[in-house]
């Protein structure tokens, strides 16, 4: 049996209290969110340049995106029917009301939403059963949506993500605060000042409380970033969390939608290939050091099409495209590709089931 108390969500119930993060473009899609619901988790689809796939993607980014929603989320309800399925979307993206939206108008339990404040997601959800969740990085951010809330929708989160500096792709810190947490070296994991972002955790679990006083309701918390074994499950839980969030564990399981190459990049990455690389969305992210990110330090990499995809991008002036990176990734072409990873991928050294890195997770036996 499993130590673990289900995770609460409103009228939300996951028998085992991990949240399996949001990966784009094109990396949790239905198969990856649908087998972890399935095995009683909570799957997330990224909605980040979802419909990569679709034959109108190129000339109309926005419209193949909206369609591909629906047909993702269609395919993970056949995976896990009683699961609990929902998005990651990004505050970043150009016209992010109509992803959200969308997402509830196909039927998404659950929008967890980072890169940017959610300032007015709950406008976009009323009146549905969709439940919704701020990603936060620290007390102030947690501060800021909270009160935002409060104060012009009379609401409060359902749940809330507080995402840490050991995650992968976009992070909610400037360099500077990487670099004091000693998280951004090639060595994040042993440099990186555990025990003072660990009171950060504290305090925003402890704001978080007065807000769900406030309501009468549970808001539960669940940590992300560098989460990787069942050790480092019950570490969150022992500082108050209700569950966690993990992404990079499952890239390299055989329901990831990844393409092989980009399961194989992380089996075959040493600890000092992840490194803090400056992202054109504006905020630091962390990716295996590859030939694209080699030719990226020397200058800019050509801009050849613009997909429309952030809602502050001046094509001028990025280093690159991150969308024609990260679609090269998902269709794998490795070496002109963004791999955004989190701190522990060198770790990885097989591939697993879903089922398997579940049951290790919650401390469960693999029958």
């Amino acid at each position: 049996m499993c130590g673990l108390r289900p995770l609460k969500i409103g009228t939300l119930t996951a028998r085992l209290p991990v949240i399996q993060g949001g990966m784009g473009v094109g990396i949790s899609l239905s198969s990856l969110a649908g087998a972890v619901a399935r095995e009683g988790g909570i799957g997330l689809i990224s909605t980040a340049q979802i419909g990569f796939r679709e034959p109108d993607f190129a000339e109309d980014s926005q419209a193949a995106n909206l369609r591909a929603i629906e047909k993702e989320l269609k395919k993970a309800r056949e995976i896990a029917p009683k699961g609990i399925l929902g998005f990651n979307i990004m505050v970043a993206t150009k016209n992010y009301a109509e992803y959200v939206k969308a997402a509830v108008k196909a039927g998404a339990d659950l929008i967890v939403s980072g890169a940017g404040l959610p300032v007015d997601l709950p406008k976009y959800v009323k009146g549905a059963a969709t439940k919704i969740a701020p990603i936060v990085s620290s007390v102030k951010s947690a501060n800021v949506i909270c009160k935002l809330w409060d104060r012009k929708y009379q609401t409060a989160p359902d749940l809330v993500v507080i995402e840490g500096p050991l995650a992968g792709g976009h992070l909610g810190f400037a360099r500077e605060e990487l670099t004091s947490l000693g998280a951004d070296t090639e060595h994040a994991s042993k440099t990186f000042k555990r025990a003072e972002y660990e009171n950060e955790i504290k305090g925003i679990i402890s704001l978080v409380k007065k807000y769900a006083d406030k309501y009468g309701r549970e808001i539960p918390v669940v940590t992300a970033g560098g989460i990787y074994t069942h050790e480092d499950v019950m570490r969150q839980i022992g500082l108050g969390a209700d569950g966690v969030q993990v992404a990079t564990r499952f890239v390299t399981t055989q329901e990831c939608d990844a393409p092989d190459a980009y399961k194989q990049a992380y089996l075959d990455a040493a600890e000092e290939d992840i490194v803090i690389v400056k992202s054109p969305v504006g905020m630091p992210g962390r990716a295996i050091r590859n030939a694209f990110l080699r030719e990226a330090e020397k200058g800019k990499v050509a801009v050849k099409r613009c997909y429309h995809c952030l809602e502050r991008c001046d094509r001028t002036n990025i280093p690159y495209c991150i969308t024609q990176a990260l679609v090269n990734a998902a269709q794998g072409d490795e070496e002109n590709a963004l791999l955004f990873c989190g701190s522990n991928a060198w770790r990885a050294d097989k591939l697993e089931t879903v089922h398997e890195v579940m049951c290790e997770l919650c401390g469960l036996p693999a029958v």
